[in-house]
């Protein structure tokens, strides 16, 4: 098995949408999100085109009603599909157009791996289908839960009660599961101590959690504790780390496409 497969066999792959639509990307995208999936938005053909060479085990949804005529996507698709470094993402259309000769032509003649999914009115429908054939490929991996590294950023904070004390900290990283954190003074947090009143802020997003110490280690003059939340976490709030989580990649996935 290649390295870039057994990654994705591990990690599970990117996936990107070019030129959604307002709609894909509100209600399609969304859910792909809410579901786990590591889903980004790409505006432009030729800095996507860059970062696949990057990541070549990705998955990339076009819209071939965006950007340009249809044989030069057929010409910018097929170069993918041929160039050494990008020969491995795995392509999909996902449009409004229903045109049953333009559907043939990418499922039988260039057989696309990811399918001919149109979005019109059913985006439901399309989303389920999207699922399956995300499911098909193994879009996961072996991963369950994406997270998002943001040690680097200020406003990733958490406070929680210690003794009667409220105590500050940094969020090192975050998914729906639990968070890893650096706390002021690095207070003696026994493994399986149950914390109640947790509040983490994430950017604009403040959210009341409850979790239990999972464990902790060292790093310098710090000490890292990671922190799972119950099974009582709201469920409002798992959708707002897993928007938080995806916005958080998508800025970072910003800066390497320009």
């Amino acid at each position: 098995m290649s390295e870039v497969n057994n990654n994705a066999d591990i990690l599970g792959r990117k996936i990107f949408f070019l030129y959604p639509t307002a709609a894909v990307q509100n209600r399609v995208v969304s859910e792909l999100v809410q579901q786990e999936y590591e889903v980004y938005i790409a505006k432009n053909k030729d800095k996507l085109k860059r970062v696949l060479k990057k990541y070549p085990d990705s998955i990339v949804f076009i819209d071939i009603n965006e950007n340009m005529p249809e044989k030069e996507w057929d010409f910018w698709i097929t170069g993918l599909m041929e160039a050494a470094d990008t020969k491995s993402v795995s392509l999909g259309i996902v449009t409004a157009n229903d045109d049953e000769q333009i559907q043939r032509k990418y499922l039988q003649a260039l057989k696309l791996p990811c399918g001919y999914t149109v979005v019109k009115f059913d985006l439901e429908k399309a989303t389920a289908n999207l699922l399956s054939i995300l499911q098909t490929v193994n879009a996961k991996g072996r991963r369950k839960y994406i997270r998002a590294a943001t040690e680097k950023e200020t406003n990733t904070t958490i406070n929680l009660p210690v003794n009667g004390n409220f105590i500050n900290g940094q969020i090192r990283d975050v998914s729906v599961v639990g968070i890893s954190c650096t706390l002021d003074g690095n207070p003696d947090l026994s493994k399986n101590a149950l914390l109640k009143d947790i509040q983490i802020k994430l950017q604009t997003n403040l959210l009341k959690v409850e979790g239990i110490v999972f464990g902790s280690r060292t790093e310098g003059a710090d000490t890292v504790y990671v922190i799972l939340f119950t099974q009582r976490i709201d469920p409002e709030a798992r959708t707002k780390i897993r928007k938080y989580v995806q916005q958080n990649l998508q800025g970072k996935m910003d800066f390497e496409l320009n």
